[in-house]
């Protein structure tokens, strides 16, 4: 249940934006159990992105949407979300919350007794869900963004070129957070701000590629839901991996796979067999549940079971001074 929004005041000694600091509130009351920490952070990319902030007990989030920039602050009590948007955006924001929190999982059909860390983790975590954010071209750029290049490269990244090219977030933010940039704004990246910002070559291209689809890569995400994968696919330089981070984290797919990452196979075979396998053997190994090998996953990592490291951890590689 999503009541009708009232009006919020801003927070004493937190950072303001001078052009709006008064928002609108609401409660959300999800109908069931939720972690709303552990579904809702799951968007961020990295501990210092400025579009996600953990502040104490409240999870704030910056955001486009397609209504403008909004600013979004969530916070659990008891089994209620009370929810406070600023901005152009915000009543798109409150609107969305029940996706972000997902409303919308439906784990139909899902039989967690077919494996007992599986089964465990369901029963230790009723309140994980898989959330939405309706948000597609943020979700595509921040997946590009991670391919073939460790969490610290791509995360700097993301939070160099956000912070230079997006838009200050609304509202009384704890820190100075900003929303990515519209698509167009995207494209219109030049190329040494790429390179200053520490995104190799190759990806920065498959952004400005997607971008230059802009409205028409959306509609069609939004109007063939079941062509998702392939329409996603069929951009150059984006794969399945790709694919499957989009698809998990823009719209919730409970069944998506981010087949060709580099530890998830290795992780998901010690999990479930206590020895590491290839991604042919992990999707062998998730046939056990079909429509819900996210939901599955998900569940792994909220059971903390993880292969031991073996070897050298990869470093990250700077190629701006090239």
């Amino acid at each position: 249940m999503l009541r009708e929004p009232r009006s919020a005041t801003s927070r004493p000694g937190a950072s303001r934006h001078p052009a709006a600091v008064e928002g609108i509130e609401t409660e959300y009351r999800p109908r069931g159990p939720l972690d709303l920490h552990r579904t809702v952070v799951f968007q961020r990319r990295g501990a210092n992105d400025p579009t996600l902030v953990v502040d104490g007990p409240v999870i704030w989030r910056a955001c486009r949407t397609p209504a403008g920039v909004a600013t979004l602050a969530l916070r659990a009590v008891g089994s209620v979300v009370r929810a406070a948007a600023w901005g152009a955006g915000a009543r798109w924001a409150l609107a969305q919350l029940p996706a972000l929190c997902g409303a919308e999982d439906d784990a139909d059909g899902f039989d967690a007794s077919r494996h007992p860390l599986v089964a465990d983790a369901h029963h230790r975590h009723p309140g994980l869900r898989l959330g939405r954010t309706d948000l597609v071209f943020d979700a595509l750029a921040g997946a590009i963004f991670e391919q073939k290049v460790t969490g610290l490269q791509a995360f700097a990244a993301w939070r160099r070129i956000v912070t230079w090219c997006g838009e200050r977030a609304p509202g009384p933010t704890p820190r100075p957070m900003f929303a990515p940039p519209p698509v167009e704004g995207w494209h219109r990246i030049p190329s040494w701000t790429w390179h200053r910002a520490g995104l190799e070559p190759p990806q920065s291209r498959a952004v400005v590629r997607a971008a230059e689809r802009g409205a028409s890569l959306v509609h069609a995400l939004e109007t063939r839901p079941a062509d998702r994968d392939a329409v996603l696919r069929s951009l150059p330089g984006v794969g399945p991996w790709t694919s499957a981070e989009t698809r998990i984290r823009a719209y919730g797919d409970p069944d998506a796979v981010s087949v060709g990452d580099y530890h998830l196979a290795h992780h998901v075979g010690h999990a479930l067999t206590g020895s590491r396998t290839d991604d042919d053997g992990m999707l062998e190994l998730l046939t056990a549940w079909p429509g819900h090998r996210q939901r599955v996953i998900r569940l792994i990592v909220a059971s903390g079971v993880r292969e031991p490291r073996r070897g050298a951890r990869l470093h990250p590689e700077d190629h701006r001074s090239r």
